[in-house]
């Protein structure tokens, strides 16, 4: 078996012939085998048929060539999802607009992502834009925001539901 580095090198153009971002590879045990799991990513996110197609792709590779070896593993592909943290610029450029909790030496706040301009990203903390240079970020993790639906909005599902049950 190669280096993940190494597999990292072989898949990118795997993965990027569907305009998407190889975004990480980790490979694990549990229960005596092996576990290749691939995060992707891509501008507009991914969808499920997407995750579908790269992984058919990626085991077609891998089932080529001899870069897992000759053990038995199981391959898992995925999507980031927003609960990963915000650790390369493609990371920040796609959510622009999002707000974030962000630590480090010179700040420990809560912001909106307004800008990014690699390295800097500017944030509105509390009313207030502020730049930082993502280097100088030790976590960031974005915040999941629940809205609620408008007044009007509930008023006019409500109406729908009704006009369904007098048609049944």
């Amino acid at each position: 078996m190669i280096p993940v580095s190494d597999l990292s090198l072989l898949l990118e153009p795997v993965v990027g012939s569907f305009d998407l971002d190889l975004d990480d590879i980790e490979i694990t045990r549990s229960g005596g085998q092996k576990i290749l799991d691939v995060t992707i990513d891509g501008d507009a996110g991914v969808n499920l048929d997407e995750v579908a197609a790269v992984s058919r792709a990626i085991s077609d590779f891998l089932d080529t060539s001899d870069a897992m070896g000759d053990e038995p593993y199981v391959l898992e592909v995925g999507t980031r999802g927003v609960t990963k943290p915000l650790t390369k610029p493609a990371h920040w450029r796609r959510n622009v607009g999002r707000l974030v909790n962000v630590a480090g030496d010179a700040v420990n706040a809560v912001g909106r992502i307004i800008k990014f301009t690699d390295p800097n990203v500017t944030l509105d903390i509390k009313g207030k834009p502020r730049i930082l240079n993502i280097g100088e970020i030790s976590r960031a993790n974005i915040e999941i925001e629940f809205k609620k639906m408008p007044k009007e909005d509930t008023e006019a599902a409500d109406l729908a539901d009704d006009h369904d049950l007098e048609s049944d």
